[in-house]
């Protein structure tokens, strides 16, 4: 179930939005109301491996561009550029592996609202559950093969209550595990 950790690139875009007039990113995180954790290293080179599809050590816009259509997010493509200008700090057009986590530890690591997005992108019916079916058509979208039996263990790992499917509860129990809270 850690290529959900694949999202958690793609949901950081929300970072390049300007704060809410009502409360600033330090009051948000020091109140709580906006928890955050620190990424897993090698989670995090399995996500930068996956967007990394021709395996150069480096993401291209290309790759990311590619990214985002998999996941249904044609919208956010033209961010694309201005993502680059935060994250790629050599400024040689690409991403790599220590700007990408360099990136990701600035900034607060990853936020509880992130991890949200990152559950209704594989609640394919929006029914607050992410069942077998959603597991197996996400990750077709992103080139991958999965077995039902297979999908079904996945939903067996994080499923706490034993009901079959993963829940939004199961789920950031599942996407936290293995990341400090900040």
């Amino acid at each position: 179930m850690s290529n959900m950790c694949f999202l958690e690139f793609q949901y950081h875009i929300s970072k390049l939005r300007k704060p809410s007039r009502l409360f600033s990113s330090r009051d948000r995180q020091s109140s709580g109301l906006d928890p955050a954790f620190q990424p897993d290293e090698n989670e995090m080179k399995q996500v930068f491996d996956m967007i990394d599809k021709d395996k150069d050590g480096k993401i291209s816009q290309e790759d990311y561009k590619d990214m985002l259509k998999v996941l249904g997010k044609d919208d956010l493509i033209k961010t694309v550029p201005k993502i680059f200008e935060v994250v790629d700090r050599k400024q040689d057009g690409f991403i790599d592996f220590k700007e990408f986590m360099e990136y990701h530890k600035k900034g607060g690591g990853v936020k509880w609202m992130d991890l949200q997005t990152a559950f209704r992108v594989f609640d394919l019916n929006h029914d607050g559950k992410i069942c077998t079916d959603d597991i197996r058509g996400v990750l077709r979208r992103l080139g991958e093969e999965c077995s039902q039996e297979d999908c079904q263990r996945m939903v067996r790992a994080v499923d706490i209550d034993g009901d079959g499917v993963v829940k939004m509860s199961d789920f950031m129990t599942m996407m936290t595990r293995s990341m400090k809270p900040v």
